[in-house]
């Protein structure tokens, strides 16, 4: 392993309990999950990556989104250079000492950028070229198996940068890495973009392999009840003295934390693990749980990929990773620790794409969450 594959190493902590000891009913529930632990890099075509270049062959068009794009008439016009460029920028500034607030630290020529940035664009018209959100080799998620396609080891992930209606429009190509020989240099960019969060800031991934549960509101009524009963949870070793967690103290003498603790310790602590992820269970709590049926035959479709607006947040602590525990939400780094993509999606939510298990041809779906 070289050393900056070493460096790029992300290690889940371990839950705080077995789950399965507080509800063993939950056991066969168990799904393996990639956690992709995006980190910021130089990805090159040959590398799994979020928002990295692709292995796309020179002879293949590249995939366009024919539309409507419609301008809300408030949010700034911006090209994906222009974020770029504002995004350099304020990385420096964050670097940089100097006065408070933090606008004395621009240099001119900055302060000459950003207000050229901030006239905006014409909008566009007519078709917009998708943008890269994702390359996944199966060499690096093993999980990643596409249904009836072998000799497919490469999962390719664009979208749209605009919003149809509430979220980025997906594409998914899978394809065998070994046959593309010649590359597209220069790929299309769209000439503007609806969010500065839609832009992903290429990455390359330390895939870890972990276990999950599923969502509380995915379980029958007497799982949910095994979970709220505190007696379990003590029976299995669960050291909730101290626990960093705010309490809901109930008037039984003999009942330390209300239903709904435990309720919120499950759900956000140990079953559905946050940010990127291949696999695993899907996460709800904007929604009711929906049926995830596909459009061309009707089969329950598997959770393939969740792109995150972030890693980890202050809630659940527990979720960071060993080598980013002294890096703090409040850091005054850029990107922030917690979301290194700087992806931003429906103010702080997740994409789920779920696939059907019988065909790679058959339309993929879409999850806000």
């Amino acid at each position: 392993m070289s050393i900056a594959a070493a460096l790029r190493i992300r290690t889940t902590p371990p839950r705080l309990v077995d789950v399965t000891a507080v509800a063993p009913q939950l056991a066969p529930l168990a799904r393996t999950a990639t956690r992709l632990h995006p980190r910021p890099g130089s990805p090159t075509p040959y590398d799994s990556s979020v928002g990295g270049p692709l292995l796309w062959p020179a002879d293949e068009p590249w995939p366009h989104c024919e539309g409507p794009h419609e301008w809300d008439g408030w949010n700034e016009i911006l090209s994906p250079e222009d974020v770029r460029q504002r995004r350099r920028i304020r990385a420096a500034v964050a670097n940089r000492p100097g006065g408070d607030p933090p606008g004395t630290r621009y240099t001119p020529e900055e302060l000459a950028i950003e207000e050229r940035i901030k006239a905006g664009r014409p909008w566009p018209e007519g078709p917009i070229a998708m943008l890269p959100v994702a390359q996944l080799y199966v060499r690096d998620v093993p999980l990643l198996r596409p249904p009836k396609e072998a000799e497919a080891d490469l999962l390719q992930v664009l979208w749209c940068p605009f919003d149809h209606p509430a979220q980025p429009e997906t594409a998914l190509f899978w394809r065998s890495a070994a046959t593309v020989t010649d590359i597209l240099d220069t790929p299309p960019e769209p000439p503007a973009i609806q969010f500065p969060g839609y832009l992903p800031e290429p990455c390359l991934i330390a895939p870890e392999q972990i276990t999950e549960y599923p969502h509380i509101m995915e379980l029958g009524k007497e799982l949910q009840r095994q979970l709220e009963d505190w007696r379990r949870w003590q029976t299995a070793g669960a050291a909730l003295d101290g626990f960093d967690s705010t309490p809901y103290p109930l008037d039984s003498s003999d009942t330390p934390y209300s239903k709904d603790f435990y309720n919120e310790l499950y759900t956000g602590r140990m079953s559905v693990a946050p940010g990127w992820k291949v696999g695993g269970w899907t996460r709800w709590g904007l929604t009711d749980p929906l049926p995830r049926l596909c459009p061309s035959c009707g089969t329950e479709m598997d959770p393939l990929l969740t792109i995150a607006s972030g890693e980890w947040n202050s809630n659940y602590p527990d979720w960071i990773p060993d080598e980013d525990r002294g890096r703090s939400l409040s850091s005054t780094t850029y990107p922030e620790p917690h979301n290194p993509t700087m992806l931003d999606l429906a103010r702080g939510y997740d994409l789920q794409l779920h696939v059907c298990p019988v065909s790679p041809d058959h339309p993929h779906i879409e999850l806000i969450q």
